[in-house]
């Protein structure tokens, strides 16, 4: 595979080296890089760089929203972040820590990336640096490229709690950037080398490193067990659709938590189609099944105390003799049948198998479904922040907070069956599958005709993302989503890192509302 050959590695400390021979980006807040001891950066700059520059750098830094400073020629840089951010923004800058080593990390197959935080930001900026070393390309210059290039992470943690970071949590940090990667990389890969059999191989490979034999129904076996969401959309396509689920089930589990992911690998909309301003980028469609993914393999890599079940919808909305029409009416896996008037709402229906799938099958109590969902996402919440839709207001709230302490952003959206529902009412069916109104809250609506096949009475917790627009920035995937499950469940981790993340820590004080941990249900919360 012709793949962007960079190394990513998170040391302790990443070792002295002149900047001629070693590139470095030093990246912070302005108050925080003051904090900084000469003693603790001068093996990364000298003899090219004195103290005298450095602090005359610092003093120079004028962020709005950020600034950088060169050091020495395009050897050296410091950048610094904003000051502050808004209650809405995560505090680490995830996404200026992102632009900043896109835009100011200097050349070069050997380089240094020293990173300036408080404790409490270290996950986070990780992640975010992953983001920036894109593994997928298909230039032809990169597959001549044999050497391999490689970045070294060093964090200097200041404030507080300002020791060393520890190999366990480096290893933490490892692994949530091999998962942001990995559904960045899938993602980024076109439907000719990411279809439904190249996935199914993705999901293969993953249960393989993990010992776990993926659960694969498939095809015409999809319509015969009544999976008609799945089906439907996907059996038009060459390549048949599937429903995979990878299963992590340790002995002491006190609770079942399922992972729902949209993986269609093409949308064009089927019979209802998209123009040829709207079809490209529709790859990307895939993208809450790819983070689904990253994030399954380093959550159970670090140590999953919970049956944890990762279940994956895949199909291709293709076009064919056999695609779905509007006007068809599918019967759906749990028993209610959808006439379909607009076949490019075709996200919903997958999902709802899915969701189904994981409440009869799978016996989950907690079920989150992700999913490049509705183009309306962006004007909904824009292009950072995730739209959540869920049956629990505990879980509303920790979203957000899991969105803050990872970088992957998230805000809510209305949830309020009672007046939305009804947007899908038929004549011939129990519902349609798209709105009668589409200036009518239509990222809750898409959200809603997936609970609704759970029932709105459904006793469990129920969180529905839709990433549709942070899925990307650019031309590039950003991965997104795999940081936001690691943190959102990092209480059920056996990783201190991931423990201090999650918003429903006991320290945190989301769990000191009531609900109690003796209540299986609620005991995330």
């Amino acid at each position: 595979m012709k793949m962007a050959n960079v190394l990513l590695e998170f040391k302790a400390a990443a070792g002295d080296s002149e900047p001629q021979s070693r590139p470095v980006l030093v990246i912070g807040q302005q108050n925080n890089l003051q904090q900084v001891n000469w003693s603790q950066i001068k093996g990364k700059l000298q003899p090219a760089v004195s103290k005298e520059v450095w602090l005359a750098a610092l003093a120079a830094l004028s962020p709005n929203p950020t600034d950088s400073c060169p050091l020495y020629l395009n050897h050296a840089t410091v950048a610094a972040l904003p000051a502050r951010v808004s209650r809405h923004n995560s505090p680490s800058s995830a996404h200026f820590v992102s632009r900043l080593v896109r835009s100011c990390l200097p050349g070069g197959n050997n380089r240094c990336i020293v990173m300036v935080c408080e404790r409490s930001d270290v996950f986070a900026s990780s992640c975010a640096i992953s983001r920036a070393f894109p593994t997928f390309s298909r230039r032809s210059a990169s597959s001549r490229r044999t050497e391999k290039k490689k970045v070294t992470v060093e964090f200097i943690v200041v404030g507080q709690e300002s020791s060393s970071v520890e190999p366990a949590e480096l290893q933490c940090l490892a692994n949530a950037a091999d998962g942001v990667r990995l559904a960045a990389r899938i993602v980024d890969t076109p439907c000719n080398e990411m279809n439904t059999d190249h996935f199914l191989d993705e999901i293969k490979a993953v249960g393989a490193e993990l010992s776990i034999t993926p659960v694969i129904i498939r095809g015409e076996e999809l319509k015969q067990k009544g999976f008609g969401g799945i089906y439907g959309v996907g059996k038009a396509a060459e390549h048949p659709p599937a429903l995979a689920v990878l299963s992590h089930t340790p002995a002491g589990a006190t609770q079942t938590i399922a992972w729902v992911g949209k993986g269609i690998v093409y949308d064009t909309g089927g019979l209802s189609i998209k123009g040829k301003t709207t079809m490209p980028g529709m790859k990307r469609d895939c993208g809450g099944a790819a983070a689904i993914l990253g994030a399954f393999k380093a959550t159970v890599k670090q140590g999953f105390k919970d049956n944890l079940h990762a279940v994956f919808c895949l199909a291709e909305n293709a076009v064919g003799p056999t695609a779905t029409r509007p006007d068809d009416i599918h019967t759906l896996y749990s028993g209610k049948t959808v006439e379909i008037n607009n076949t490019d709402a075709e996200g919903r229906l997958v999902l709802s198998d899915g969701v189904v799938y994981a409440s009869k099958d799978l016996s989950a109590d907690i079920i989150l479904d992700m999913a490049t969902l509705t183009g309306a996402q962006g004007i909904s919440t824009g292009k950072h922040h995730a739209a959540v839709l869920t049956n629990s207001e505990a879980w509303e709230a920790a979203c957000v907070r899991a969105g803050r302490s990872s970088g992957d952003l998230a805000h809510p959206l209305v949830y309020c069956p009672e007046l939305h529902f009804s947007e899908f009412t038929s004549a011939l069916a129990d519902m349609k599958n798209s709105v009668a109104d589409r200036e009518n809250a239509q990222s809750s609506c898409a959200g809603l005709f997936i609970a609704a096949h759970l029932g709105f009475d459904w006793p469990g917790v129920w969180v529905h993302v839709d990433m549709a627009y942070p899925v990307h920035v650019g031309e590039r995937a950003t991965g997104f989503g795999v940081a936001l499950l690691m943190a959102l469940f990092g209480q059920a981790s056996d990783d201190a890192m991931l423990n201090k993340v999650s918003p429903l820590s006991l320290d945190s004080g989301a769990a000191g509302d009531g609900t109690g941990r003796d209540c299986k249900r609620r005991r995330l919360v």
